[in-house]
Order: C-alpha cells, then sequence, then structure tokens
C-alpha cells in the first residue's frame, strides 16, 4: 500500500491505509489521539452488554431443565444435547466467525450475530419439541460465536493504548463472570413467574435495540484482505474443533472408551492437525499460526486453558459437594458460590491497576499461586458445614483465578497483531471453552476413578447395588433408599465418606495443575510495554455509523 486517502505526512511504513466510503466526510479513526473517552467507554458498554446475553445464555438453561423435562418430555440423548449443544456449536464455531469478521468486517459479523441470536431465541422460547428446542440451541451457539470473538476483536481496535485496554480488558472479563453468575439467578426467578420459554424470550428485546445501538455507535474494522479467505480451512478448523470437544465432553461423562466417544475424538483432532498443515503451506492463512512463535501469545493460550481447566471441574464438583455431602438447597448452593463471583468482578476491575504495576509474568503467575493456595485451602472440607472457610477460599479462589484470566487475555491481544485481531480473539475464546470441555473431563474422571472403590464393596450392600452406587453420589442416595435400613445407612455414609476423599484427590491435583501453569507464565514479559499502535487496521466509517468524537 502506497499511501493514504489523504493529504498530509507520509505514512509510516507498515502502517495500513485508512479507507473511507466514496462521497462520505473523512474521520479520524479510533485512538488516543482522535477519539474522546467517552466514545471509546461507550462503545465498551455496547460490547459488554452484548458478552453479557451470550454468558447470561451459557447458564440459564440449568435451572429450566426439570421444567423443559416435564413439557416436552426429552429422552436422555435429547435432554443432554438440549444442555450441551449451545457450548459445543459456539466452541465450534469461534474461529470460522473470527476470522470471517477480519474479512468482511467485525461489526458486520457482530449485527448478523445479534439477529441471529434474537431470532433463534424465538425458536427456543416456543419449542414445541425437543428436536426444534435442540435446532435453536444449536444457532444461539452460532449466534454467540459471532458475538464473542467480535467483541474482543473490536475491543482491540478501540483502544489501541495498551494501558486503557488494559482497563476495559478488565470490565470485559468482569462483566463475562457477571454473566454467568446471573444466568442461574434469572433463570429461576423467571421460572417461578412464568414458563420456562421466559428464560430465552427475555433476550429478544435486548438483541432488537442492541440492533440499531450498535449499527450506530460500533466502528467497522478489518483486516488484510490479500488472497481469498480459505473455507475449506473454515470448515476443517469448525468439524474438527466439534468432533474434539463433543469427544472430550463424552470423556467426562464416564464414557471414555466407547466407539461415540473415540470415534469423534479422534476424527476431530486428526482434522486440526490438518487444518494446521493446511494453514502453515498458505500463503494467506485463515489463522496466522506464527502467533504462537511468539512466546507470550502462545503461553497466555496455555495459562487460559490450564485456569478454565480447573475452574470447571471445581465448580461442578462443588456444588455436588454443597448440595449432595452439606444438604444445601440450590439456592443456598448458588448462595455459597456467589462469593467467588464477586471476587473474579473485583480482580476484573482493578486487573489494569495489577498489571501495570506487576507486570504480565508476575500478575498471571501470582494468580495461579493464589487460585492454587484456595483449592488446596478446600482440602479443609470435609462432611461438616465450615461456611467461614468456604467463603474464604472461594473468595481467594475468585480474585485469582480472575487474577490469571485477565493477565493472560491481555497479553494474548496485546501479542496479536491488529489486523489478526479477531483471529486472536477466536484462538483465545476457544482455549477458554477447550480448558472448561477438558477440566470436565479430566477433573470428573479423576473423581470418579477416587470415589467408586468406595462404594463397589460396603458390606451388607449386594454387589449390583453397590455397582449402581459408584457411578455417582446422587445414585448411591437413590440406591440407599431402596435397599431399607440398615444396609441403605451405611451406603449412605460409605458413600459421602468416598465422595469427599475423591474431592480431596481431585483438588490435589487441581492444585499441581495451577502451580504447573504459574511456572508456564514465567515465559511471559516481565513488564507491560504500554503505548499506542502507530494506526488501527482498516477502518471504514459507514453510512449510518456514528464518527467517532474528536
Amino acid at each position: 500500500m502506497s499511501g493514504t486517502t489523504t493529504a498530509g505526512p507520509p505514512r509510516a511504513d507498515g502502517v495500513p491505509r485508512q479507507r473511507y466510503r466514496r462521497g462520505q466526510r473523512q474521520q479520524p479513526p479510533y485512538g488516543p489521539s482522535a477519539c474522546a473517552g467517552v466514545s471509546r467507554w461507550t462503545v465498551l458498554v455496547v460490547l459488554c452488554v452484548s458478552l453479557l446475553l451470550v454468558a447470561v445464555d451459557a447458564t440459564v438453561l440449568h435451572v429450566a431443565v426439570p421444567a423443559v423435562t416435564e413439557d416436552l418430555r426429552p429422552g436422555a440423548i435429547q435432554l443432554l444435547w438440549i444442555v450441551d449443544v449451545y457450548p459445543l456449536v459456539c466452541a465450534s464455531l469461534l474461529i470460522l466467525f473470527g476470522t470471517l469478521g477480519d474479512r468482511v468486517g467485525r461489526r458486520r459479523v457482530l449485527l448478523l450475530g445479534y439477529g441471529l441470536f434474537g431470532a433463534a431465541s424465538a425458536l427456543a422460547a416456543f419449542a414445541p419439541t425437543p428436536e426444534v428446542l435442540i435446532g435453536a440451541r444449536a444457532l444461539l451457539g452460532a449466534g454467540g460465536a459471532m458475538i464473542m470473538p467480535a467483541t474482543l476483536s473490536i475491543l482491540r481496535q478501540v483502544f489501541p493504548d495498551r494501558r486503557e485496554r488494559a482497563l476495559a480488558v478488565g470490565v470485559w472479563s468482569a462483566v463475562a463472570a457477571v454473566g454467568a453468575a446471573v444466568g442461574p439467578l434469572l433463570g429461576g426467578f423467571l421460572l417461578e413467574h412464568f414458563w420456562w420459554g421466559s428464560v430465552f424470550l427475555i433476550n429478544i428485546p435486548l438483541m432488537a435495540a442492541a440492533l440499531p445501538v450498535g449499527r450506530w455507535l460500533l466502528p467497522e474494522s478489518t483486516g488484510p484482505r490479500d488472497g481469498p479467505w480459505d473455507v475449506t480451512g473454515a470448515l476443517m478448523a469448525a468439524f474438527g474443533l466439534f468432533g474434539l470437544v463433543l469427544g472430550v465432553k463424552r470423556a467426562g461423562t464416564g464414557d471414555a472408551l466407547s466407539l461415540g466417544t473415540v470415534v469423534p475424538g479422534a476424527v476431530g483432532a486428526a482434522l486440526l492437525v490438518l487444518f494446521v498443515r493446511r494453514q502453515r503451506r498458505r500463503a494467506h492463512p485463515l489463522v496466522d499460526l506464527r502467533m504462537f512463535s511468539r512466546p507470550a501469545f502462545g503461553t497466555s493460550v496455555g495459562c487460559i486453558v490450564l485456569a478454565m481447566l480447573a475452574l470447571v471441574g471445581l465448580e461442578l464438583i462443588a456444588a455436588q459437594y454443597l448440595q449432595l455431602v452439606l444438604g444445601l438447597t440450590p439456592l443456598e448452593t448458588g448462595l455459597r458460590l456467589l462469593p467467588l463471583t464477586l471476587a473474579a468482578m473485583a480482580a476484573g476491575l482493578v486487573g489494569s491497576r495489577l498489571l501495570q504495576w506487576l507486570g504480565p509474568r508476575t500478575m498471571v503467575a501470582l494468580g495461579f499461586v493464589l487460585t492454587a493456595a484456595a483449592v488446596a485451602s478446600l482440602t479443609a472440607m470435609g462432611l461438616h458445614d465450615r461456611p467461614g472457610v468456604l467463603v474464604g477460599c472461594f473468595v481467594l479462589l475468585g480474585f485469582g483465578l480472575e487474577t490469571t484470566l485477565f493477565g493472560a487475555y491481555e497479553s494474548m491481544l496485546s501479542e496479536a497483531p491488529v489486523e489478526s485481531a479477531g483471529g486472536a480473539a477466536a484462538i483465545g475464546e476457544t482455549s477458554y471453552q477447550l480448558g472448561a470441555g477438558i477440566g470436565i473431563a479430566l477433573l470428573g474422571s479423576v473423581m470418579n476413578a477416587a470415589y467408586a472403590p468406595g462404594v463397589a464393596s460396603v458390606p451388607g450392600v449386594p454387589s449390583a447395588a453397590g455397582a449402581s452406587a459408584s457411578h455417582s453420589l446422587g445414585e448411591a442416595y437413590d440406591v440407599a433408599s431402596r435397599l431399607g435400613e440398615p444396609a441403605g445407612a451405611a451406603l449412605r455414609v460409605a458413600a459421602r465418606d468416598a465422595f469427599v476423599h475423591g474431592l480431596h484427590v481431585t483438588l490435589a491435583l487441581s492444585a499441581c495443575l495451577l502451580l504447573a501453569g504459574a511456572v508456564a507464565a514465567l515465559r511471559l514479559p516481565r513488564t507491560m510495554e504500554c503505548g499506542a499502535v502507530a494506526a488501527p487496521e482498516h477502518l471504514e466509517l459507514e453510512a449510518g455509523s456514528a464518527p467517532p468524537a474528536t
């Protein structure tokens, strides 16, 4: 590219030109010298609202499962797909839509995601059959895959100065934590007053408002459009991730060696290997894998996987412990987990200052160490409730984990070239989803392996009943209720003891994984290099979009 479209000083080498529609007054791009802080933070609010809706929808259905089961009467496999198809499709399509945004425009993909999300919400709310609900949830996942990487890539463009971007990423991550926590609470409130479809119906007016607001406020940007978009590579990535994530999720249910687990996992892994080889050979790859040659980028992605691996498995096991061992109600369980979310929000809001003070290396490593300490402290929990200890551990866990994720996401975005912001954001979100799936599979398998021997041969309990009880603590309680006394009482005691033992083993493994993450974080830069890039990537101010405030 030889220059810009306006007269002025010569453009620095490597700085992409700005493009404007013919006949339109030229406006300065978003940047520290060209855009007042108010307009950038307004854009951040729009992006955070988008993220909040997607994060809420990922968890809002969990409390509605009993009502859906009673109304639609899905089979066991159908119910599993109703719950899992949203994150499965979302994780599979992140790279496809993230890189498509780099090609055709990130705002364009984001607005399309708004429309698809709203339409799919309406379909899900009034779904007459399980099959329709599964299809609607899949469309919601596709809409979420359009929205999530677009929010991060637009954030990367609008905040070229790293100090401001760090603060924006902190707000973004705090909103994600709020959404995950609000989902079950909002779902429970709606179910008390309306039918189960209302948990989807709330998305429609919000998305209807987001479409014109996003069209007016958000800037459009693309990466370089050299060469054709790799459609074949995009499909390979989508089907490869679908198969791999599906295999990982099925392995987490204890069905690790079945054909339904091994075949999709193996096919998915093979497609991803072929995808990587294809990208390395192409002159204009879909994903610039050279980003992984930068130690900070590859390390940040690995830290996100490790952090999510530890968190999601622990949250699942903690919820079972609180309800099945301590006997808390679902509402009491949610309130016990609330300090974790509040601490994560606080860490996101102060993350920018911590990053400037500590630097990426110390911040991420310290977050891992704090989280490992919290996880190790949770081994103090046993058969009796210790609410003070539990709340303290959850606060430390939430703060440490969000500190880790914040530092890793910020370092990943800062290391990625601005022209590949969509692809980088998609890689980060994919690693997030993949880490969550691996965490459930790995920690769930460890938990089951440690739990099962304790209930398989309880004195006075038939071997068939013991085998059934070894599947889960909930199933052990069901078996015990049918056995009668004293065998039932003995099985209940043995199952609780075995579950607590398995919990302690799982916590020890999680702490080790987190400490490994702390060691890996030592490859991150010691200090935070601040400043703005020379200019943002290709920026189009289209008719109908608000010009940046100057």
